[in-house]
């Protein structure tokens, strides 16, 4: 898939979440790289990173501060779905509502838990 295509999606996943979280999310810039300087976390392919700040313990002693930045990995993500052009919408969309749930606080676990209730 051509990397404009890709990042079209990326920007239609973040689009696409509820207006109550595209108001919340603050300070913070959506991304797409290739892939990742080390290609395994914790055993696992990395398909995005959240790197910053979550809103859960920010606080008038931070001051000025960077934005937050999402990275979307376009090669795992394409490794992954061996592809497929709808495997590939999916875990981009997948991935973004991830790393975007980082930003908000909250932790893989706490999503691990959220996705086994709605499967």
């Amino acid at each position: 898939m051509e990397i404009d295509e890709f990042e079209k999606i990326v920007s239609e996943a973040v689009l696409a979440l509820p207006d109550k979280f595209k108001k919340a999310m603050d300070n913070v810039s959506v991304v797409v790289e290739e892939w990742p300087k080390s290609y395994i976390a914790k055993g696992l392919l990395l398909l995005g990173l959240y790197h910053g700040v979550p809103k859960t313990i920010w606080g008038r002693w931070q001051g000025l501060q960077i934005p937050d930045k999402i990275t979307i990995y376009k090669g795992p993500i394409e490794f992954l779905a061996r592809g497929d052009r709808k495997k590939i919408r999916k875990l981009i969309i997948d991935t973004v509502v991830h790393e975007i749930a980082h930003h908000f606080g909250i932790s893989d676990r706490r999503i691990g838990e959220i996705e086994r209730k709605t499967k």
